[in-house]
């Protein structure tokens, strides 16, 4: 089987595991401090990261951490990760739908305006499939009406942005270090910002609303016992084993994005003039290139996933607008674009351990079925 992701580790991350094992607190301990600086110095940045459980709990606590609450609003696109509008509705707010556009499939400046009300608190565009957002249209907004900017990283750590890497500006941006991420943490997520009010009551939040600076020491003795619980918290810290994977996994990151751009540009090449599939724009120097995606037409995007599937090779489809489930169902969606680009995407096989070989494979038989 060509698998679709898959996390990559070694004994560089074993090694990590076993001084947290030995450390013998598995918590949130020093391991998790290190982290946070690590991907500070990665990211080239002065802001503070707040490492977390998973970026599901990034975007939640971000989102509770700037007040968003019941009868508020939060601008998203249909087009991603259920996580994305579970975090929304956590806080007990509304997701308000919004379109991407067809090409790079993000989040529409135009429609975000549109939807703007009263009772809009935040809006959280997403870096699908690591290609950034509009990031200076959506910073524009926020200088102009005071609206937060939670930026959904979770596809595009150590993408660019004009130069900048995603996360060393902006408002508030949450990674995801989850196990088929680009880089992995087993289950983790990180929270970026330059807010310090903000960076201050997330960290309490994170562990239960306890306020206790001496947490991430790794002398014992210079831990206090005492501590505060000064607001409400959730149980979202990232532990120390998860961090101990973390540490030994951002060293290899770049070697990680560099594979990855090299199975995008194969595929490129090899699916270039195929009649019946399109494959996204190039130009991947300075993106993270998390999915390898192409709209596969004349409604054959299915049969064709099985058609793989019968070959060992494993597609996927990112994502099942939110949209169209029944928990998020609302008659006054009205997304074509959404719809369109949905009935057509295919995800094909890419990970940092997949050879040339398999890539090649992957598209003889993309080509074997367009062509019977």
């Amino acid at each position: 089987m060509i698998k679709i992701s898959r996390g990559c580790c070694g004994e560089e991350e074993l090694k990590e595991v076993k001084e947290a094992f030995e450390y013998g607190y598995f918590g949130l301990a020093y391991k998790t401090n290190e982290f946070e600086s690590e991907v500070k110095k990665y990211l080239d940045t002065d802001r503070s990261v707040i490492a977390t459980s998973t970026g599901t709990d990034a975007l939640h606590l971000a989102l509770e951490s700037i007040g968003v609450g019941a009868g508020d609003e939060v601008i998203m696109p249909s087009f991603t990760f259920v996580a994305t509008a579970q975090a929304v509705r956590m806080c007990g707010a509304t997701p308000v739908f919004c379109e991407i556009d067809p090409v790079h499939f993000l989040i529409s400046i135009e429609d975000v305006k549109r939807k703007i009300t009263e009772k809009t608190k935040a809006i959280i565009p997403v870096h699908y499939a690591g290609r950034p957002c509009d990031m200076d249209a959506l910073l524009k907004i926020k200088d102009e009406t005071g609206i937060r900017i939670v930026e959904d990283a979770a596809h595009a750590f150590g993408t660019y942005y004009k130069g900048r890497k995603i996360g060393s500006f902006g408002d508030i941006t949450c990674f995801s270090f989850d196990s088929i991420k680009v880089m992995t943490c087993g289950e983790g997520g990180a929270i970026v910002t330059n807010d310090a009010d903000f960076e201050d009551l997330s960290r309490k939040k994170r562990l239960l609303g306890i306020d206790r600076k001496t947490m991430h020491e790794k002398d014992w003795k210079k831990r206090s016992w005492l501590y505060d619980v000064p607001t409400l918290g959730f149980r979202y810290h990232m532990s120390n084993i998860n961090a101990a994977i973390g540490l030994a996994q951002i060293k290899k990151v770049d070697a990680f994005i560099k594979r990855r751009r090299e199975i995008c540009k194969l595929y490129d090449e090899s699916l270039a003039d195929v009649k019946g599939v399109t494959t996204m724009p190039g130009g991947y120097d300075d993106i993270t290139p998390f999915m390898y995606v192409v709209r596969v037409h004349d409604g054959k995007r299915n049969q064709l996933k099985e058609f793989l599937m019968q070959c060992d090779i494993e597609s996927g489809i990112s994502y099942i607008p939110c949209h169209h489930f029944s928990g998020f169902h609302d008659d006054k969606n009205n997304l074509p674009v959404t719809d369109d680009v949905f009935e057509e995407i295919l995800c094909l096989p890419i990970h940092y351990e997949i050879k040339d070989s398999d890539v090649e494979e992957v598209c003889k038989r993309i080509k074997e079925y367009l062509n019977s």
